[in-house]
């Protein structure tokens, strides 16, 4: 099953997210998820290690960076003749230290080179945020520091870094372009003045934080939705967030475990059913070749409305991916 996009592509609603996928094991799982049937693979080129920024609290994270291996797995499935280019739906992102218009061109080539691909079927901007340009030849993959340690904030407007973005579709290097943890007033200021309509809005989408009305604006705007974090605090355990670890985990919720008996499914497969029933993408990982096989069979069944608003009703407005989490000074989603 897919989502036609408003420029009439079809893009897959259940993909494999690379986020965290470790750099010496992402080319076998690459290639172990095209053999069991995905083919949308969610990338970017961020990445981050140690912080520790004043008072603020350390953190060890890997955020993506195995853009170079993504794209070993998909070469070797295809040189097996396992799928062609065009059966692939790949996505990759800008990252916030690229957001100036000059930029945007030569690190999109330079991501497409290391996936060894020539297009992207969706490129995004990863955050609405633009901070301080830091040269690949100095640190690459990137993070948030510029080359003084700090988090530098810089004046490149979305309208700027959005119309190199068009240019991409134009010159052929990206087929659909989108966005990603916009909220409602950035989601729609941009449909003002774009000449293409973003595609895709990707978010942070849990039942603990389902995000209706921003769905229903994007989805009335023509933009598909794609969902990332589908088991909430799940993907945030390891990184010693106290948010996460304070939240009941979705997969052992009683509601979430009660529905799952009943369906004969997993805690999981019920949590990717309430998003694709809604037609939203979900993007989840697994390098168990079981699970990689049930995170795709949420299709082929259906919840009952009552259990898609019994779920809805677990929300607390509690988002995970927020910079401040993270022990960042920086504050997206205030208000």
């Amino acid at each position: 099953m897919s989502i036609k996009l408003n420029n009439g592509i079809e893009m897959p609603i259940v993909g494999f997210g690379l986020w965290k996928v470790n750099n010496d094991t992402c080319a076998d799982q690459v290639y172990n998820a095209i053999k069991a049937g995905y083919r949308l693979f969610d990338g970017a080129v961020m990445r981050y290690g140690l912080l520790d920024y004043g008072q603020l609290r350390s953190l060890t994270c890997i955020d993506y960076g195995n853009e170079v291996e993504s794209g070993q797995g998909i070469a070797r499935a295809i040189k097996e003749g396992l799928v062609k280019r065009e059966d692939l739906f790949i996505v990759s992102k800008l990252w916030n230290s690229f957001h100036e218009k000059h930029q945007v061109e030569k690190i999109a080539r330079k991501q497409l080179k290391d996936w060894g691909i020539d297009y992207f079927d969706l490129y995004i901007i990863h955050f609405p945020l633009a901070i301080a340009y830091v040269d690949p030849s100095v640190r690459y993959p990137p993070g948030w520091e510029d080359t003084n340690g700090k988090i530098t904030e810089i004046n490149a407007p979305i309208s700027d870094t959005w119309a190199a973005f068009e240019e991409l579709v134009e010159k052929g290097l990206a087929k659909s372009i989108g966005v990603s943890n916009f909220h409602g007033q950035l989601l729609t200021d941009l449909t003002r003045y774009a000449k293409i309509i973003p595609q895709t809005l990707q978010i942070e989408h849990h039942p603990y934080l389902s995000q209706p009305t921003l769905i229903k604006l994007a989805q009335n705007k023509g933009i598909a939705v794609t969902a990332y974090s589908s088991f909430g605090p799940q993907s945030f355990l390891e990184l010693d967030m106290k948010e996460a670890q304070g939240a009941e985990p979705l997969l052992q919720h009683p509601l979430i475990k009660k529905i799952a008996d009943k369906h004969s499914k997993t805690p999981a497969q019920v949590l990717l059913r309430w998003a694709t029933q809604r037609n939203i993408a979900v993007i989840p990982k697994s390098n168990n070749p079981e699970r990689l096989a049930q995170n795709l069979d949420v299709l082929s069944w259906n919840l009952d409305q009552s259990e898609i608003e019994e779920i809805g009703g677990l929300n607390k407005n509690l988002r995970f991916n927020d910079p401040v989490n993270y022990g960042l000074d920086i504050y997206m989603y205030t208000g």
